[in-house]
């Protein structure tokens, strides 16, 4: 915008100078005052203008504007001395004066300045080049204005000789300064161009008015404040406006368009024409002498024959010019050419038509095709109709942004292969005479590589099926999509039942076949538009994505109607290794969409239902209820208490007399521990210890239990209760290397425990700890004086190799063995042989949960020698326990009690045999 008022500005001032000097300005004093000190004052704006600029602004230009600068303050200074003899002194202006001078130091420096801008050759031959080009059209026009004008000036005879000189001067300084405007028109540097192109201008129109000056007919008629004078004061105007009124283009802006304007064919013809335009000027002065009848002067003849020579001289340097560069463009192109046609990468130069005109020979390595039949064919024809749309609009979009900004884009797309197949092509494009280049290369073996792992990071390695992350997306894609408040949309989450044992007792390759065949069953029963996964180990998921249908109380039984079907399907037998029969059960969660739902809720809805689904018993169907989140978070604070609760002293150790059944006396006391929480709730070891997968603090809670019975049994022991303890321990907790056999002995012997009053039960132990092991460990146990008691025999799975490999003191009956006998004789004749191969193997046996009075009296007659339950007593504190200790008796149904002295109540572990092997 302040350019543009600047332009305004400058040609209104302009505009008015010319009017006043058309109009005579008024008055002739007025005239003369315009006519010198007006010119004087704007040679002086343009030099103090250039000064300015050149010292704000250092570059390669700073000397230019600096002699622009002196040549605008000689014209000054000239003017003003001119002035000074019209005006102040009203008087002519002698015909030799200081003025002249001024005038005459104007051109030089001006020169000097047009050659500082020009753009510099790089080698001797581009200075002599330059150097003729100036003769030859200083030469041409110096013939002319001989011919014209000049020739007369020279041959008066009545001026003196400094007169003559003089008035030569100032057409020959001319002449040159318009051959150095000519010159650097079209050898003019780059930088700032706009300011320089002012510059010339400005120039230009100075000399053109000297010209006019020079001329006899004006020069005798001419008075200061004419027409004439406007040239003048445009000029030096135009001059001071030119550094900083036109607006510099930006560094990529100038090197964006320099090429273009640069190359401009009409710009690049007249620089080839210039010599021989320069010729055609002085071959028409000398005609015009001849036609004109006139002796040809002898300077028109020597600046002639010095132009032709220089023209000769010139086309002789441009000939070995152009051999050097036709030499070194051969080479270059060899060299490209070479390059092109070994390149593995295919380059085609397509027309702005789309059609090709260049396909080099790698086409047919990489395309399957020769280079000569795809030149001439449309581009568009050769690409994948799916990415026809995609490449046009970005070649659009190539085209019309700035090549400084984008000077090359990327395509990738699939082009047809001389086989028939598509190949997925990457180009780099770049633009060539409108039409554009592409450096195209196969990477269809990386597309398929990226793609192969892509999928492998969203699949399941083992079944194929999508993976938890790819499962996710899907859910949340689903509940974001146009059915996200579809109530029909649920989620279902599944857990094979008994595939750890499974994967355990036949290995883990019947497992992996297992499930894959799972994976396949469930990949076949979900609908083409829903999504069956593999969350990991043997959990699997499924994405039911609804139908729209209003009915959700269908929807919502149609459902559970495919989770039915699901569980059934899974559940149906399985061959693996080599032909075996094996089963496994399903137990599927199942969770529907309400609105607003995210995508993580919604799943952990479904998991929460799987996890009822298996503590309600396995291979069912549970749909997800509110409540069900209510239950985690209690149990979540819960195990949070849990963790500070031994710390806090929350934990308290009952025992529960284990009875003789002869005798009705306390043989033994089993240990349990009690959690009372701050709230004042008793929770037993099955319910804290369900809310809590911390294996350190199971472990914790361990130690304590075993260290708080032994010290009790001990002070017990010393006021004269040598009644053995009983501790349950797990088969993984005695190998767990938290609890070494020196601490067991070092704890029996700090607190001073008698042997034989330890008791181990060992409880079901999972089937993945050694035997042998277990083995080693309870045979040392032994040696320290503690006996062992197989906890929970007729529930576990490895009850039968236990007896047959661990030492064993005693059996212990499970609950379940016990709560029918009375009801059920197949249950009794299984006790009843369960208890004589005890007997038969030298084991005491105590059955665990005898409640009632019927119970124990069967269990006697059937031979059973312990017994502990809630038909003697439950567990009790240390207070009732040493009261029931005094007592030492309870009362046997249907028997009278008889005491028996104090002897010990069980065999030692030297009575016991081992069980064989």
């Amino acid at each position: 915008m302040g350019a543009i008022l600047s332009q305004i500005a400058l040609g209104l001032i302009c505009a008015g100078y010319t009017t006043g000097a058309s109009l005579g300005w008024g008055s002739p004093e007025l005239a003369l005052f315009m006519g010198d000190f007006g010119l004087s004052v704007a040679a002086l704006t343009a030099a103090v203008s250039c000064f300015l600029y050149a010292r704000a602004h250092r570059g390669s230009a700073r000397p230019a504007w600096l002699l622009f600068a002196f040549s605008s303050f000689m014209a000054s200074a000239g003017n003003a001395v001119w002035g000074w003899y019209e005006v102040v002194l009203r008087t002519e202006v002698p015909d030799s004066s200081v003025a002249d001078l001024f005038f005459l130091l104007f051109a030089p420096p001006a020169i000097v300045g047009l050659l500082v801008l020009a753009k510099k050759p790089v080698t001797r031959a581009g200075w002599v080049c330059l150097g003729l080009d100036a003769w030859l059209i200083g030469g041409s026009l110096l013939t002319l204005s001989w011919s014209l004008a000049l020739a007369r000036t020279a041959h008066f005879q009545d001026e003196p000789v400094a007169q003559a000189a003089l008035s030569l001067a100032y057409p020959l300084l001319d002449i040159v300064l318009v051959s150095m405007v000519l010159v650097l028109h079209f050898r003019r540097s780059q930088a700032n161009r706009s300011a320089t192109n002012t510059a010339i201008a400005a120039l230009a129109l100075t000399v053109l008015c000297d010209a006019l000056f020079t001329s006899p007919l004006l020069r005798e008629n001419y008075a200061s404040g004419q027409l004439l004078d406007a040239g003048w004061f445009a000029g030096s105007l135009l001059l001071a406006y030119a550094p900083w009124g036109v607006r510099r283009l930006p560094d990529s802006a100038a090197t964006a368009r320099g090429p273009w304007l640069h190359s401009r064919p009409v710009a690049g013809s007249l620089a080839a024409l210039t010599p021989y335009l320069a010729a055609a000027v002085c071959t028409l002065g000398i005609l015009y002498n001849v036609v004109e009848g006139r002796r040809v002067d002898r300077v028109v003849v020597l600046t002639g024959c010095t132009v032709v020579l220089a023209l000769v001289v010139r086309q002789g340097i441009m000939l070995l010019d152009n051999i050097a560069l036709t030499h070194e463009l051969a080479h270059k192109e060899n060299h490209f050419r070479s390059l092109v046609q070994g390149s593995s990468d295919v380059i085609m130069i397509a027309a702005p038509t789309g059609v090709l005109r260049y396909v080099s020979p790698a086409a047919s390595g990489v395309y399957g095709r020769d280079a000569e039949e795809l030149i001439g064919s449309e581009l568009a024809s050769l690409i994948h109709p799916e990415d026809l749309g995609a490449v046009v609009h970005e070649v659009r979009r190539f085209l019309a942004v700035s090549p400084a900004e984008e000077p090359t884009t990327r395509i990738e797309c699939r082009f047809r292969s001389g086989r028939g197949d598509w190949l997925n092509v990457e180009s780099t494009v770049n633009r060539h005479q409108g039409g554009l280049i592409f450096n195209s290369r196969d990477v269809t073996e990386r597309v398929r590589l990226q793609a192969q792992l892509q999928h492998n990071a969203e699949h399941d390695p083992l079944t194929d099926l999508p993976n938890r992350a790819l499962f996710t997306r899907r859910v949340r894609q689903a509940l974001d999509g146009r059915r996200a408040s579809d109530p029909g949309t649920a989620v279902l989450f599944i857990d094979l039942d008994g595939f750890k044992s499974v994967n355990d007792r036949l290995g883990h390759q019947a497992g992996d076949d297992l499930l894959v065949q799972a994976a396949r069953r469930l990949h076949d029963s979900v609908r083409a538009g829903d999504t069956a996964a593999r969350l990991g180990g043997d959990e699997f998921a499924a994405l039911i994505i609804g139908d729209g249908g209003r009915d959700q109380a269908a929807r919502r039984k149609q459902v559970q109607e495919i989770a039915d079907r699901l569980r059934l399907t899974l559940s149906r037998p399985y061959r693996v290794d080599g032909g075996q029969e094996v089963r496994v059960a399903a137990s599927i969660g199942v969770a529907f969409a309400e609105p607003g739902i995210e995508a993580g809720d919604l799943l952990r809805n479904a998991d929460l239902a799987m996890y009822r689904a298996k503590a309600a018993g396995k291979d069912r169907v549970e749909l997800y209820a509110p409540q069900m989140q209510a239950e985690v978070v209690r149990r979540t604070e819960l195990a949070a208490r849990l963790r500070t609760a031994l710390h806090d002293g929350e934990f308290a150790l009952l025992h529960q007399p284990v009875v003789d059944l002869t005798t009705g006396r306390i043989s033994a006391v089993s240990a349990q521990a009690r959690w009372r929480s701050a709230q004042g709730i008793l929770f037993t070891p099955a319910e804290y210890l369900r809310v809590t997968d911390d294996s350190e603090r199971t472990a914790e809670l361990g130690r304590w239990l075993l260290e708080e019975a032994v010290e009790q049994a001990a002070e017990r022991a010393g006021i004269g209760h040598r009644t053995p303890v009983s501790i349950r321990l797990s088969a993984g907790r005695l190998l767990d290397r938290s609890l070494p056999l020196g601490s067991v002995e070092s704890l029996l012997t700090r607190h001073g425990l008698p042997s034989g009053s330890l008791i181990v039960e060992l409880a079901d132990s999972d089937p993945r700890i050694s035997l042998d092991e277990l083995e080693q460990r309870l045979v040392t146990l032994r040696r320290l004086g503690v006996r062992i008691a197989l906890d929970g025999f007729g529930s576990g799975h490895m009850a039968i190799n236990a007896l047959r490999r661990l030492p064993v003191d005693i059996l212990k009956l499970d609950r379940g063995l016990v709560e029918g006998v009375v009801e059920s004789a197949r249950l009794r004749k299984i006790t009843r042989g369960v208890l004589r191969i005890a007997g038969e193997l030298g084991m005491q046996t105590v059955a665990e949960g005898v409640d009632v009075p019927e119970q124990v009296v069967a269990l006697r007659a059937m031979g059973c020698s312990h017994a502990q339950g809630m038909a003697f007593s439950g567990p009790l504190d240390e207070y009732r326990l040493r009261r029931a200790l005094v007592r030492d008796e309870y009362p046997l149904p249907g028997t009278v009690p008889v005491r028996v002295g104090n002897r010990p109540p069980f065999r030692s572990n030297n009575e016991t045999p081992v069980p064989p092997t």
